[in-house]
This record gives C-alpha cells, sequence and structure tokens, in this order.
C-alpha cells in the first residue's frame, strides 16, 4: 500500500522553488510538529533518515560498555549486525513458550536494553506496565523502544519519556505510514 493520499497531497501542496536550497539541517519546524503531536517538548525529538539510523546513531554512542546489551532472541535481525559493526558485546534473551517478552529476564546487569514493541516478527506487544518494570529495575542504564509497528496496535511508550531520562522511543514513517521515501 502507498501512503495516504492525504498525505501525498500535503507534500504536493509544499513543493515551492525552496527544492533548490538546502534543507534546515536541524529540521526544526518537523520537530515542532512532531514534538506538538506527541506532547513532549522539541529538545526531545531527534530526527533521522529513518529509524534504521537512529538506531545506528543509538548503538554507536550509547551502547559500547563493558556490560552486554540485551535484547530479545527472537527480534529485529539488524540488533546483532549493529553489535557486529559497533564491537558491543550482546546477550539475547529468551522469549517465553507464547513469544512473549518477560521483563524480569532483563533486570539484571546490562550496558543498555532495546526490544521492539511490537515485537518483530512475533507481533506481540508488552504492556506498558511491563515496559515501565523494565525501564525500573536498570535506571542506569539505557533503555531504548524500537516502535515500528506501534500503529499496528498497542500504547505508545512515549508517554513515559518524561518520567525516566534513561528512556529512548524510536518510531518510523515506513510501516504504517508508507512513507520511507521522506
Amino acid at each position: 500500500y502507498g501512503p495516504s493520499p492525504k498525505a501525498v497531497e500535503a507534500m504536493r501542496a509544499a513543493l515551492t522553488d525552496d527544492l533548490r536550497l538546502y534543507p534546515d539541517p536541524n529540521s526544526d519546524l518537523l520537530k515542532h510538529a512532531v514534538a506538538g503531536y506527541y506532547n513532549v517538548q522539541p529538545n526531545q525529538v531527534f530526527l533521522g533518515n529513518g529509524s534504521d539510523e537512529v538506531l545506528a546513531h543509538i548503538f554507536h554512542a550509547l551502547f559500547q560498555h563493558d556490560a552486554p546489551l540485551l535484547f530479545p532472541d527472537i527480534s529485529y535481525s539488524f540488533y546483532p549486525v549493529y553489535c557486529g559493526l559497533y564491537g558491543i558485546d550482546y546477550e539475547m534473551v529468551a522469549l517465553d513458550e507464547q513469544f512473549q517478552i518477560r521483563a524480569e529476564d532483563y533486570a539484571r546487569p546490562n550496558a543498555g536494553i532495546i526490544f521492539p514493541n511490537p515485537n518483530a516478527p512475533t507481533g506481540c506487544l508488552l504492556g506498558l506496565d511491563a515496559v515501565e518494570q523494565i525501564i525500573k529495575a536498570s535506571p542506569d542504564s539505557v533503555v531504548v523502544v524500537d516502535e515500528a509497528y506501534i500503529d499496528f496496535g498497542g500504547e505508545t511508550a512515549i508517554t513515559l519519556v518524561d518520567r525516566y531520562p534513561n528512556l529512548l522511543v524510536t518510531q518510523t514513517l515506513s510501516k504504517s505510514r508508507s512513507l520511507a521515501g521522506l
């Protein structure tokens, strides 16, 4: 499926002679729009060329420590690739018999935690109470909730970012909005 016809119409309407100019490197207008939509501050919004680029920055900048990075054993296939690329030690945490993430399995020494919610490829969703349990168990570690598929079901963890300074939430325009080319 392609993007919404309304989105395509809005993009066409926004096209002006400014296409010959380089864009604002800070993307301030977009940051403010995203911040307003999610009820966060613009300085809490980081934009990239897709969530894969944002995830690569996170892995490179925040997950290089002595302890292992934790993520589910059945999950997004790029997590171990990024670890290999940046020399990050990691441990894959087993899902339960119903392919669910168990929050208590992440309450151990770590250099960070990352998991998709809902999980890909299982589609299983972790409730916000369990997400919060993981965050609270590792207050000194960065916890990343990769919400590439959140629009297909579930409640975003963005509502938790003001309470937990160690929480990062990533989303993408490519999945539910079919806007990978932006």
